[in-house]
C-alpha cells in the first residue's frame, strides 16, 4: 500500500489510502514511484509502439480525436498531433486551483498512468515525477470542465508546462514554464503517440476538488460536534438524547458511532452537575436531535468517501490497453479498447451528497446559535454580553451566520442532475462533477465559518456561566479557542476573532477527539 515516510510518499498504483490522500492535502511532499509500477508502463507502451510498426489503427493512438476518431494520422505527424492535442484543448478559464488540489491532482493522474492501461513512455512518468518533486505548481485554471471525456481543459493545463508551455507557480510567484524548468534544471518533454490523450483523458481535476471537499467536511463535522457539545453545556442541555440505548434501537450507523462522542465531550463537566435537579424535560431539535443529524451527515461523508478512494485508485482515461491476452481475446500484443471510464458521474454524485452534509452541519449549528443569543430560551445575557443594550455582543455574528446558511442552500442544489451536449453532440451526457465538486470549497468555507461563530459563542456562554466549568475535554477545546479570541467583555471589532476561529476549523484544530470516526481517520 502506498505510504507516506516523513515527507516522501511512494506511489503504489491503485492502492493509495483516504489517509495518505488527506496528508498530502495539508503538506507538500516528495513522491517516488515503487519500482514495480515501471515494469507495467513497459508493457502498455510496447502495445502502443507495436501498432505503429505493424501500421494498424487504433483510436487515440494514430487517428484523431472525438468526431474526428476517424481521420488517420501519419506517423510523422503523431507528436504534432499530440502536442496540438494539449494546446488546442488548453481552454480553460478563471482563477487559478490552489496548490493543494494542484498536488492531488498530479498524485492521482501519476497512479492512474502508472497502472500500466494508458501506454505512456516510463521516461514520461519519471519527467513527471521529477517535475512534481521540483515543487512546480501548474496554474490550471478552475473553469471550463463539464465532467466527462475527462477534466480535459484543466488536465491540458496540468500537462503544458511538462512540455514548457503555460505558467507555473514556483513558491507562489507565477512564471512562465521553460523558465521555471530551466531554473530547476529540468528539460521539456516531447510526447508521444497517445500520452497527450492519456495526460488529458480522466476525472482527475474532480476527483481531487472532490477529495478536498471531504477532507473540509470531516473537519467541519469534527468541529461542529465539539461546538454542538460546548452549545449543550453553556445552554444546560440535557444528556438523556445521547443514551445508547436510543441509538442503538435505531440502527442508523452514523449515529450510532457519533453519539458517543457527546457523552464523551461531556464527560465531568461541573455544568452537567449543577442542573441536575432542574425541570427541563426537552431540549429544542438543534441540541437533542444531534446525533441523528450529525450521524446523517457522517453516513452521506462515509458513502461518498467510498466512491471518491476508489475513483482516487481508478484508471479513467481513453482508450485503455490490455497488454495481456488469452488466445481467445485477441492477438498476443493487447487490445486498445475505447470505452467511457472518464465520465465522471460517480464523482458527481459523491459531490452532490458531500454539499448536503457540508450545508446541514453548518445549519443545525446556526440554529443553536439563534438560542444562545436568545435570553428568553438561554438564560443568558441577551446576545451574550454584559450591559446588552450598549453592547450588541454576539447579534450580528449569528446574523452572518444566518446569510451563510441561506447561500450554502442555494450551493447544495445538485449538479449531477444537468448535462449539456459537447464536441457536435458527440460528448452528449455529461456529468458537470468538476463545477459540483469546485463548489464544495465555498460551501467548505461558508460553514467553517458558521462553526466558528458557534464555537465562539459557546465558549461566551461557558464563560457567563462561571465558577461552575464545563468538561476536562471541552476546557481544552475551550482554551483553543480562548488563545485566539479574548472573551468578550464588550462590544469590539469582531471580524478578526471569526476569521481566527475559522482558520482553526479549517486546520483540523478541533478534529483530534473525532477523528477515529471519520473516513480519511480510519485507513
Amino acid at each position: 500500500m502506498s505510504h507516506i515516510s516523513d515527507t516522501i510518499f511512494t506511489i503504489i498504483p491503485g492502492k493509495m489510502p483516504l489517509s495518505d490522500l488527506r496528508k498530502i492535502y495539508r503538506q507538500s511532499v516528495q513522491i517516488k514511484l515503487d519500482e514495480a509500477a515501471f515494469t507495467a508502463l513497459e508493457r502498455s507502451r510496447k502495445v502502443v509502439e507495436d501498432i505503429i510498426s505493424e501500421g494498424r489503427t487504433a483510436y487515440g493512438i494514430n487517428t484523431g480525436f472525438g468526431l474526428l476518431a476517424s481521420t488517420s494520422i501519419r506517423d510523422d505527424k503523431l507528436e504534432d498531433l499530440q502536442k496540438n492535442l494539449v494546446l488546442s484543448h488548453s481552454t480553460g478559464v478563471g482563477k487559478y486551483l490552489p496548490d493543494d488540489v494542484v498536488r492531488l491532482i498530479y498524485i492521482l493522474k501519476i497512479s492512474s498512468l502508472s497502472q500500466g492501461y494508458s501506454g505512456v513512455k516510463p521516461s514520461t512518468v519519471r519527467a513527471f515525477i521529477d517535475f512534481v518533486n521540483a515543487g512546480l505548481i501548474a496554474c490550471i485554471p478552475e473553469k471550463g470542465s463539464v465532467g466527462a471525456s475527462g477534466d480535459l481543459a484543466p488536465l491540458a493545463h496540468m500537462t503544458l508546462p511538462l512540455m514548457g508551455e503555460g505558467f507555473v507557480r514556483v513558491k507562489g510567484r507565477k512564471t512562465p514554464a521553460m523558465a521555471a524548468l530551466k531554473a530547476a534544471g529540468l528539460e521539456p518533454i516531447t510526447l508521444g503517440a497517445k500520452e497527450g490523450l492519456a495526460f488529458l483523458n480522466g476525472t482527475q481535476v474532480s476527483t481531487a476538488l472532490a477529495l478536498v471537499g471531504l477532507f473540509q467536511a470531516e473537519d467541519i463535522f469534527a468541529s461542529a460536534v465539539v461546538a454542538g457539545a460546548l452549545s449543550i453545556d453553556a445552554l444546560l442541555g440535557s444528556r438523556a438524547p445521547f443514551d445508547a440505548r436510543i441509538h442503538q434501537v435505531r440502527r442508523q450507523p452514523g449515529q450510532m458511532a457519533v453519539a458517543p462522542k457527546y457523552l464523551a465531550l461531556l464527560k465531568g463537566s461541573g455544568l452537567m452537575k449543577s442542573h441536575r435537579d432542574c425541570d427541563k424535560i426537552q431540549d429544542p431539535y438543534s441540541l437533542r436531535c444531534q446525533p441523528q443529524v450529525m450521524g446523517a451527515c457522517l453516513d452521506i461523508m462515509n458513502n461518498a468517501a467510498r466512491t471518491l478512494h476508489i475513483e482516487a485508485n481508478a484508471v479513467t482515461d481513453n482508450p485503455l490497453i490490455f497488454p495481456e491476452n488469452g488466445p481467445e481475446n485477441g492477438p498476443e500484443n493487447g487490445d486498445v479498447i475505447s470505452g467511457g471510464n472518464f465520465h465522471a458521474e460517480p464523482v458527481a454524485f459523491a459531490a452532490d451528497t458531500l454539499a448536503l452534509a457540508i450545508c446541514e452541519m453548518a445549519s443545525i449549528s446556526e440554529r443553536r446559535q439563534a438560542i444562545l443569543v436568545d435570553p428568553k430560551m438561554s438564560d443568558l445575557p441577551a446576545f451574550l454580553v454584559k450591559d446588552s443594550g450598549v453592547n450588541s455582543g454576539f447579534m450580528i455574528a449569528q446574523v452572518t451566520s444566518a446569510a451563510l446558511v441561506s447561500e450554502n442552500k442555494t450551493l447544495a442544489h445538485p449538479s449531477s442532475v444537468d448535462s449539456i451536449p459537447t464536441s457536435a453532440n458527440q460528448e452528449d451526457h455529461v456529468s458537470m462533477a468538476t463545477f459540483g465538486a469546485r463548489r464544495l470549497g465555498d460551501m467548505a468555507f461558508n460553514s467553517s465559518a458558521v462553526i466558528a461563530i458557534e464555537l465562539l459563542a459557546a465558549a461566551q456562554g461557558i464563560d457567563l456561566r462561571a465558577p461552575e466549568k464545563t468538561s476536562p475535554i471541552l476546557q481544552k477545546m475551550h482554551a483553543k479557542i480562548r488563545e485566539k479570541a479574548a472573551y468578550f467583555d464588550k462590544d469590539r471589532y469582531f471580524a478578526p476573532d471569526i476569521d481566527a476561529i475559522t482558520s482553526l476549523v479549517k486546520d483540523g484544530a478541533f478534529s483530534g477527539p473525532i477523528m477515529d470516526i471519520l473516513p480519511s481517520g480510519r485507513d
